[in-house]
């Protein structure tokens, strides 16, 4: 009884352990996935923060070259800078929607000194196409196009350096869930697994004292089996001469000496014919299903 109770504990909490441990798996799983988007997201405002600064750099590069030389080739990079930082800031600006009001500012300020200092480049580039040489070189040289170029980079390095931080910040996350992860896991198998050792050694035990009660049961049961062959054995021949000469002797003594017996000793010599036929019936039945569990058997 008690191992079967115990059996019965047993498996519902293995089977519960493996369902939390699961469970666990799947949450921790979750948690780094989080943790990895985060630091990808951190990565790619990085890769943003990059491309931002480079069109603008390769649009003053186009831009001073021009100036110099007055070729028009030197105004391709400008164009192309110029046609792709509108994306870059729109991508810019989807990435940073979820961050703090002090980053969406600074990226604000970003586009609008940005757009300064295009706007700069513009009128620089116009003079010099107009021919105005020396005007538009007087134009640089009021660092008005310096002065904005110095804040980009400033506030760009500074939103880089916060998302440096928050990129080591994630970074550490995802190693401690990991170490969290396998440290969980680690525990929660070497558990299962003892608990499945236990568990295992008690079916083991539990089959072993099942087969011991079996052959003890066979044994009774033999022992039973020659007992009742023996009782059997035992109807089939001295107790059937004896109820066979107890009927016998009735009916002959009611034949012969019937009409001398008092009317009590008829009826007592009537009573053991009726026995004796009663105890012939019973000892055919009992002999009857003897044999029937003997060919059952075979």
């Amino acid at each position: 009884m008690i191992r079967k109770i115990t059996l019965q504990i047993a498996v519902p909490t293995l089977l519960a352990l493996m369902a939390w441990n699961a469970f666990l798996a799947i949450n921790h799983l979750i948690r780094m996935q989080k943790i990895a988007a985060l630091t990808l997201e951190s990565s790619a405002l990085q890769a943003d923060f990059s491309s931002v600064l480079k069109d603008v750099t390769d649009m003053e590069t186009g831009q001073r070259g021009y100036l110099l030389t007055a070729d028009p080739a030197y105004l391709q990079p400008y164009a192309e800078a110029k046609a792709k930082i509108e994306t870059d800031f729109a991508g810019l600006r989807v990435r940073l929607a979820n961050r703090t009001q002090r980053e969406q500012s600074l990226e604000s300020q970003v586009e609008s000194l940005t757009k300064s200092k295009q706007a700069e480049m513009e009128r620089s580039i116009t003079l010099r196409q107009q021919g105005y040489r020396h005007r538009s070189f007087k134009l640089v040289d009021t660092n008005e196009g310096k002065d904005y170029m110095d804040e980009i980079r400033q506030i760009v390095s500074s939103l880089s350096a916060a998302e440096s931080a928050n990129f080591a910040k994630f970074n550490g996350e995802r190693t401690a869930a990991l170490k969290k992860v396998l440290s969980v896991t680690i525990l929660a198998s070497s558990g299962l697994l003892l608990l499945a050792a236990c568990l295992f050694a008690l079916i083991r035990r539990h089959e072993r004292l099942l087969a011991e009660e079996a052959a003890q049961s066979r044994q009774e049961l033999a022992l039973r089996d020659l007992q009742l062959e023996k009782l059997t054995s035992a109807l089939s021949g001295q107790a059937r001469s004896n109820i066979t000469a107890i009927n016998t002797n009735s009916r002959l003594l009611l034949e012969n000496y019937g009409g001398f017996l008092p009317r009590q000793g008829h009826e007592y010599a009537e009573q053991m014919k009726e026995a004796a036929a009663q105890m012939e019936l019973l000892r055919q039945d009992l002999v009857g299903s003897r044999n029937g569990s003997d060919q059952q058997a075979a």
